[in-house]
């Protein structure tokens, strides 16, 4: 298993937006479904910080990453503008599963 986890901070104004666009049914979840290998999207909101989320997405595998960003990495940088006004986002890692 390889899981991408990404780390976000939201202006309240854009949360609705956000949650919608970053949900395991939404705009990214949706994307990554056109590629074999992906297993979900996961959104998670910090209790503890307004406006502080994460994101896991999970993969069987990194060739199965690799492939969907050679095949769908011109939708996932036109998605990435669409939405960068959402959120400041930073890439915490790639995980793999020992």
């Amino acid at each position: 298993m390889f899981v991408i986890v990404w780390r976000y901070e939201v202006d309240p104004q854009h949360e609705a937006a956000f949650r919608a666009a970053y949900g395991a049914a939404g705009d990214w979840a949706q994307l990554f479904a056109k590629a074999q290998g992906f297993l979900g999207s996961s959104l998670y909101r910090d209790d503890a910080t307004p406006g502080q989320f994460l994101t896991l997405d999970t993969w069987i595998d990194q060739a199965a990453f690799d492939a969907f960003q050679a095949a769908h990495g011109g939708a996932y940088a036109a998605l990435d503008a669409k939405f960068a006004h959402l959120s400041q986002q930073t890439r915490v890692g790639a995980f793999s599963a020992p």
